[in-house]
């Protein structure tokens, strides 16, 4: 396994990257079709794109992904991989098993403007690549046990990313609709929680499965990692 699992890591890599830059293309295109201001006004479309848990989580993903299969192909006779990359790959890995887990469970069926969404793009992001980092977590050669502190690490992103969500939100005119916000997902839109009370209600629930699995994936390397 330890020969041939740096491979699946590139390959994961190149599929995330590819899948990305397919649905940025996609989305591109219809701004530059839009016939609205709003719509067609490219740095708020791009900065939109790339303010998606879920393309900031594969992004990561694809990066950690790369650099540890990079780092298994040149240091074979390592016994364990190195904290940092240990680390790294706890974040990526407890990130993309809740996107995964948080896009099949509450968003797969939220109804999108046909044409938005690259159908295997979408495929890849919200399963493969969740996918690729759970079996990550369960079968990789040469984990490194990590302190439960880990946990906390793993917690700082979603914590930022939530906080630029909130504050950036109602400086940006949706492009698809016009309306003087803009929100990555339902669950973060006062207007449809009954205000931010609700909008608590659920960055807590999500806050908690966060949590909940970065634990489940330190754990899980700590028992599988060399004594």
């Amino acid at each position: 396994m330890t020969r041939w699992w740096p491979y699946i890591r590139l390959a994961a890599a190149a599929l995330a990257v590819a899948a990305i830059v397919a649905q940025l293309v996609r989305t591109l295109e219809i701004a530059l079709t839009a016939d609205t201001a709003w719509g067609a006004h490219l740095p708020t479309v791009f900065a939109n794109f790339f303010s998606f848990f879920t393309i900031l989580s594969n992004v990561l993903a694809a990066v950690v992904l790369a650099v540890g299969g990079v780092w298994g192909l040149t240091h074979r006779d390592a016994r364990v991989e190195p904290t940092w990359l240990a680390t790294l790959l706890v974040c990526a890995s407890t990130y993309m098993i809740v996107t995964g887990v948080v896009y099949n469970t509450l968003l797969r069926g939220i109804a999108l403007p046909q044409g938005a969404t690259v159908a295997w793009s979408n495929e890849v992001l919200h399963v493969v690549i969740p996918l690729v980092l759970l079996a990550d977590v369960l079968f990789a050669p040469r984990r490194r046990a990590l302190g439960w502190g880990t946990v906390g690490i793993a917690a700082i992103f979603p914590i930022v990313w939530v906080v630029y969500t909130l504050l950036r939100a109602n400086l940006v005119t949706a492009p698809a609709t016009g309306k003087p916000w803009w929100y990555p997902y339902p669950f973060l839109d006062p207007s449809l929680n009954g205000g931010y009370g609700g909008v608590a209600l659920w960055v807590l629930l999500i806050a908690a499965i966060i949590l909940a699995t970065a634990a489940l994936v330190v754990g899980i390397g700590r028992r599988r990692a060399r004594p």
